[in-house]
């Protein structure tokens, strides 16, 4: 196809299908890529539209498109979502009947059907790889790829099987998406399913509108509390290390006056189905949740995501909490932590079933997200330098917004930093406390570094502190940490020029030698709506939801909430005024216009 007709074919797809005038921020690269028959890695972040990357080529082009998705659940909701925008988007899966998926198949071999989606499982069985290798495959795209790499926050060994695609299916194009990969891990996706050949795109990794807040533990129930209380009747996420915290958090919350329901793998499949049902389709609902909640969930107004236990690396925490504020509306990342989860959390990690190699990442990816926590300047900054992306700071978190009392701490700085240049700049932070301390280990003997100017410097400070001051050195970027080798330590350039008496640092005290009594303030509301504007959105909502039970499917489906707002600023009175609303498409204009524009232009009931 020339490329003149086909920049006008997606263009065409983009307005028509999916009601968009533009292509977001990042999109519009990767969707010429794979038109180009190119081979993609796309990271961007969650909430910036990775689906649509995939799904206009799928319309653009001639042949099937198939897309690899970790859940059946997200299967259902994207094949649900395309369909009320009028595209024959299909599935094969276990929660269907065998009558059902050969009905389906059938469509898929007649061509009838643009896009199948199908588990890693389903889709590298012998017998599907055969019938699919006789059909026209033009497109193949892998949801959730950070999957693949098992230096990635959320390993699926079902997923390695799928770096076979490339070979498999030569004349397509392959896309893998992620809102979460660190350089190694992207490194790693793009060696095993790509064998180095893809574009790698990122379109950076900053979310402004979550704030971001992290507190020492002191009372969890309590912190928690207080914490909900300033955000009643919102929904959110409450994440929790286990399965019992989940329901004891729950109904901990519940005796509150909380409408907050417990989520964990160990649930019946039924009630755990029903609950997040309940927490897509209705307001004000939190879900009290391990991290088998979350991936793939689209509901676009959850407030908040609260850790009442640290996460396993900044790499999951990124993931989780870009859970909140999908709409680009303020939202609130809360996280406590203390030293009963690091301890909890290195035990994980020494019980994985896996070898040294990958323990020892995953002991130097908790290392980054404890320095996050202990962070004496902005937190966003460490966050997103952890992923290769540098920031000035925020304003939009706990440390930006409430200043803490801060220490020169430079010359303790100066002292780790000859320690590190005395021993070679390729020993971690258990090694180098041990030479600053003046310890004698058998290592610190061994490699001779009992006899450098350094030995014992350091003596004043406990390993405590110094553990402490090593990552806040890390996070404040006057050190780097080796992730993906053996989690060596180096100096930084703004380091070298502290170590040549420009620049100060400057930690946290409390971090060193206690417990912080900080409170974060809470984010404003960014939208100011009249009174009689949120009247008129709350019966939109109201109609959206009675529209998405009759067609059984979550109410983002029909239309987001973004949408819901642009329907009030440009308070359509036609069908033709209705379809310049952000998100309408034809499908939609057909199957929507009338019931929506009844209540914005004389305030019908909302209820049908």
């Amino acid at each position: 196809m020339p490329r003149e007709t086909r920049d006008a074919a997606k263009q065409r797809v983009l307005h028509q299908v999916f009601g968009f005038n533009t292509f977001r921020p990042g999109q519009e690269t990767v969707v010429d890529a794979l038109l180009d028959g190119r081979h993609v890695l796309a990271v961007m972040p969650t909430g910036s539209g990775k689906s649509l990357c995939y799904q206009v080529p799928a319309l653009v082009e001639d042949g099937l498109t198939i897309v690899v998705s970790p859940l059946l659940a997200l299967m259902e909701d994207q094949i649900a979502a395309l369909r009320l925008a009028g595209v024959a988007a299909e599935t094969i899966n276990s929660g269907r009947s065998r009558d059902d998926n050969v009905a389906v198949w059938r469509r898929v071999s007649l061509g009838e059907t643009k896009i199948l989606y199908l588990s890693p499982e389903r889709l590298m069985s012998e017998r599907m790889l055969s019938a699919l290798g006789k059909l026209p495959v033009r497109l193949i795209a892998i949801d959730e790829a950070h999957c693949i790499s098992q230096w990635g926050p959320a390993f699926r060994p079902d997923y390695e099987a799928l770096t076979q695609l490339p070979r498999l299916f030569p004349e397509a194009a392959v896309g893998a998406f992620t809102a979460t990969a660190d350089e190694v891990t992207r490194a790693d996706i793009v060696a095993k399913l790509f064998g180095g050949d893809a574009l790698l795109h990122v379109t950076g990794f900053d979310r402004p509108n979550i704030q971001l807040v992290v507190e020492r533990r002191r009372d969890r129930k309590k912190q928690m509390i207080d914490f909900l209380a300033a955000h009643r009747g919102e929904s959110g996420i409450v994440y929790c290390l286990s399965r019992a915290k989940c329901e004891e958090m729950a109904r901990m919350l519940s005796d509150n006056g909380v409408r907050a329901l417990p989520y964990h793998a160990g649930m019946d499949a039924e009630v755990r189905v029903r609950n997040q049902g309940i927490f897509l389709a209705e307001p004000g609902v939190v879900m009290v949740a391990t991290i088998a909640f979350g991936m793939g969930i689209d509901k676009s107004d959850v407030r908040f995501v609260f850790h009442a236990d640290i996460p396993g690396s900044l790499e999951a925490y990124y993931q989780e909490i870009g859970r909140a504020g999908r709409d680009g509306q303020p939202a609130v990342a809360h996280m406590l932590y203390g030293l009963d989860d690091i301890r909890m959390r290195r035990q994980f990690i020494e019980q994985e079933d896996s070898g040294d190699e990958r323990k020892r990442r995953e002991h130097k990816r908790l290392d980054a997200l404890i320095g996050y926590c202990e962070a004496p300047e902005c937190r966003r900054r460490p966050l997103l330098a952890y992923f290769g992306e540098d920031s000035e700071p925020c304003g939009n978190c706990d440390v930006c917004r409430d200043p803490i009392p801060l220490a020169d701490g430079s010359a303790e700085a100066r002292l780790a930093m000859a320690a590190i240049i005395g021993t070679g700049e390729r020993f971690g932070s258990a090694h180098l406390i041990d030479v600053l301390r003046g310890s004698a280990s058998e290592k610190v003997a061994r490699f001779g570094h009992d006899t450098i100017r350094a030995f014992g410097i350091g003596k004043a400070h406990s390993v405590d502190a110094w553990r402490s001051m090593l990552r806040q050195m890390i996070a404040a970027g006057f050190l780097e940490l080796d992730v993906g080798g053996y989690g060596g330590i180096t100096i930084s350039a703004p380091g070298r020029d502290l170590l040549r008496g420009e620049g100060t640092f400057r930690y946290r005290p409390d971090t060193v030698a206690g417990n912080s009594k900080r409170r974060a303030k809470t984010a404003e509301a960014a939208t100011d709506w009249t009174d009689d504007e949120a009247e008129l959105l709350g019966r939109l909502k109201e109609l959206r939801r009675s529209l998405a039970v009759e067609r059984r499917v979550p109410a983002y489906v029909v239309f987001t909430d973004k949408s819901l707002e642009d329907m009030i600023r440009r308070r359509p009175t036609s069908r033709a005024e209705f379809g310049e609303v952000s998100g309408v498409g034809a499908a939609k204009l057909r199957d929507f216009a009338d019931f929506f524009l009844a209540v914005l232009m004389d305030g019908a009931p909302a209820n049908r």
